[in-house]
């Protein structure tokens, strides 16, 4: 008995005497200390966690060279070879954090983004249709945020200064030409795509990406959906319009096609709602478009979308030369495009995404100077009658190519790079009085780009790129450097910095010219705060922007025509939006201003002065509340813009230059705008089918909004440009079988 209890005493003590003690303190990068640390040795059961001051103890019995490994979810693993001798241990680690997308800083200056990845989202398509002053299109929709001007006389985003043409759309990387429908005199026109045909929107208002060019101002870039979650059918019908569409996936689920008819007919409208044009052909629309998706691989997809459309109008105005005439305009139009894209992960680490493009356009426009009772005439004394009689016909082709591949690296950090090609052949036949005249304009538009997002940390990221360009048009390169910076800051808000330089050729309604023409370029500068969560936004902006070689025209050979790069500017600033989910149960809203301090030369203004599409201020809110009980969504907007200087500027033959003859500023701009979803329960409880009743009604209290002014050839009379009616009205009601997308909006709301 006394030998076995020596031999245990002998056991256990031999044991005691070999444990080791390994201890000491795990930080981070920024050296606090880390809590709940899995640290142990490799390959044994040896080990425990951090306490809260990242200290650590534990006992092993293990000899020799063993590892020692440390790792927690957001940091990268640690592993050190260790040699136990029998001897305490001390070993501090500093872990180095993981780059997530989680985590990550996001590189926003300039740009609200929208898309399946962004939770925050700022817009997406839901928000689009039930934005009470949008309409359910895409542009007046974000005409609600910063940046944006509320100019409603003709179509576009006019944004931080900047014209129309000055802003850019892409879908799905490559170039959309006419992305509106095309210009009548003094109207707004509507963009020709449904916000649904789309899962990312990014508005960028400055400072965008080394993959885009040939926009001074700004870059809506907007990505198509891949394939549809099952099939389905949809049908609209409406006291303006009818259509059906629909989608089908392949059982496999790796394949989808669609196929939708439109027609618009405002013939019931402008006789409920009246119109200041006078109307002789009332606005017809015909549009078809079709879509098929395929899945190439497990990482790979193919996207197709085409569309054709026709519109048909033509209306009479008071001729403002003359008292008792009339001037009638009328316009053709046919328009088509095409988008094919695929992408895919190439090995590697490489992914590549590429795309090409082709539209064309037709125009067909028709004037007519007539007397009281809509008969032509034609008059050639005063000669300024005789030109009142003229047809246009206009007929575009373009096509777009590009190819980008990036390269993953370490973390978020990517490289990317490619090449972009834009092909464009306008012609235009003028027949005015009694000549005929055929110009025609042609563009290759070659371009290269290189771009990395570089992650330091998860707080400090930065996008440094460049994109050169060569022009066939002005047979002249550019280089254009492009710059990003983002810090997050300790409650999770950030701050960023944007620079970039950015050119454009001259827009085509100004050629063909005989001058050496160059690049128009503005240079931008943006600082930004913005703070997100899952349901609040807020975010402020302060650019500046330089506008160097802006194009100068002159009319003399009768047609406004580019002579010069002389023009020059600069647009200035601060931006405020506020989005709120939480606050108020079952509530959005968002709160949007801007100033804007802008002045430039260029066209055929005579100095340095405010362009006429700016307003100092803007502002809007928006207000969305979903009643449960009632099914019902209702929906408020009110835009405020501070009144436009306009001007009658006029060519001096005398002093051989152009002259402003009168100006001023309209009164400032108000719209309050309301809308309803009803989503009742129509046919068998179950069944797969859902429908929304939407009401509107834009400029709900009567505003007499004037937008600018024109004038007569003596300048002696002028008369205001105002929205065609004080109201408009909208009433139609929305099914679809298969995908409930009246879930969508509300939960919209609540999340």
């Amino acid at each position: 008995m006394m030998n076995k209890m020596l031999f245990f005493l002998l056991l256990t003590g031999s044991s005691a005497f070999a444990q080791i003690n390994i201890s000491g303190k795990i930080l981070d990068n920024k050296n606090k200390p880390l809590a709940g640390i899995s640290i142990s040795l490799k390959n044994t059961y040896d080990g425990t966690t951090t306490d809260s001051l990242g200290n650590f103890s534990f006992i092993t019995t293990e000899k020799g060279e063993q590892t020692l490994e440390a790792s927690s979810s957001g940091y990268r693993s640690f592993e050190q070879k260790i040699n136990l001798s029998g001897t305490a241990l001390t070993v501090n680690i500093s872990l180095k954090e993981l780059v997530t997308e989680l985590k990550a800083v996001v590189i926003s200056a300039g740009t609200f983004e929208a898309s399946d990845q962004k939770k925050t989202t700022v817009l997406n398509p839901i928000d689009i249709v039930t934005t009470a002053s949008a309409n359910a299109d895409i542009t007046a929709a974000l005409k609600t945020l910063p940046g944006t001007q509320q100019v409603g006389e003709t179509e576009g985003l006019f944004v931080r200064g900047g014209t129309a043409a000055e802003s850019k759309t892409f879908i799905d990387g490559t170039l959309v030409n006419n992305f509106y429908y095309s210009s009548e005199p003094g109207l707004a026109a509507r963009g020709r795509f449904n916000p649904f045909l789309f899962k990312g929107t990014i508005f960028s208002a400055g400072g965008y990406s080394a993959l885009y060019g040939q926009a001074l101002s700004s870059a809506l870039i907007l990505e198509s959906i891949d394939l549809p979650t099952q099939s389905s059918a949809d049908i609209a019908i409406s006291y303006l319009a009818v259509g059906a569409g629909i989608q089908q996936l392949a059982k496999n689920k790796k394949s989808s096609w669609g196929l939708s008819y439109d027609y618009t007919d405002l013939r019931l409208a402008f006789k409920l709602i009246k119109q200041k044009p006078d109307y002789f052909n009332v606005p017809v629309l015909h549009n078809v478009d079709a879509n098929f998706r395929i899945k190439t691989s497990k990482t790979g997809i193919l996207k197709y979308y085409g569309m054709l459309g026709s519109t048909k109008v033509g209306f009479r105005y008071g001729d403002i030369d003359s008292a008792g005439m009339k001037d009638a305009f009328s316009l053709k139009n046919i328009n088509m495009y095409h988008n094919l894209s695929w992408r895919e992960k190439i090995g590697n680490g490489l992914k590549m995404t590429t795309g090409i493009s082709y539209s064309t356009n037709k125009d067909d426009i028709h004037s007519e100077f007539q007397n009281e009772n809509n008969q032509k005439q034609t008059l050639t004394t005063p000669i300024l009658f005789a030109y009142k009689n003229f047809d246009v016909a206009t007929h575009g082709n373009y096509a777009n190519a590009k190819v980008v591949i990036e390269k993953r690296l370490t973390g978020l950090s990517a490289i990317r790079f490619g090449s972009e090609y834009n092909y464009s052949n306008d012609k235009t036949e003028v027949t005015l009085y009694n000549a005929k005249t055929v110009e025609t304009v042609k563009e290759n538009l070659v371009s290269g780009f290189a771009e990395a997002d570089i992650y330091i940390t998860n707080d400090i990221a930065a996008k440094v790129g460049t994109r050169a360009e060569h022009s066939s048009l002005l047979d002249k390169w550019n280089i254009a450097p492009r710059l990003s910076l983002a810090y997050k800051l300790a409650d999770n808000s950030q701050a960023s910095f944007a620079y970039g330089i950015f050119y454009q050729d001259p827009e085509k309604r100004y050629l063909p010219s005989a001058a050496n023409l160059d690049y128009a370029k503005a240079t931008h500068y943006i600082v930004q705060y913005q703070k997100l969560s899952n349901s609040r936004t807020f975010r402020t902006e302060v650019f500046y922007k330089k506008y160097q070689d802006l194009f100068k025209t002159t009319a003399n050979t009768g047609k406004e025509t580019a002579v010069s790069n002389k023009g020059y500017g600069e647009a200035k600033g601060f931006e405020l939006f506020w989005r709120d989910k939480k606050t108020i149960k079952n509530v959005d809203y968002w709160i949007s201003y801007s100033y804007l301090d802008t002045k430039r030369d260029f066209l055929n203004y005579p100095t340095e002065i405010e362009p006429s599409f700016a307003s100092k201020h803007t502002a809007s809110l928006v207000v969305k509340k979903f009643v449960t009980k009632l099914k019902t969504q209702f929906n408020g907007s009110y835009t405020y813009a501070s009144g436009r200087p306009y001007y009658n500027i006029r060519y001096d033959n005398a002093a051989s230059a152009y002259k402003i003859y009168d100006a001023g500023r309209t009164k400032d701009y108000n719209s309050l705008s309301f809308s309803v979803n009803y989503l009742p329960n129509i046919g068998k409880a179950n069944a797969s089918k859902f429908t929304v009743i939407v009401f509107s009604v834009t400029n709900v209290l009567g505003a007499n909004n004037i937008y600018s002014y024109n004038y007569s050839y003596n300048g002696l009379n002028k008369q205001p440009v105002t929205p065609p009616s004080k109201r408009f009205f909208y009433l139609g009601c929305f099914i679809s079988f298969g995908i409930d997308r009246t879930e969508n909006a509300v939960n919209n709301l609540i999340l």
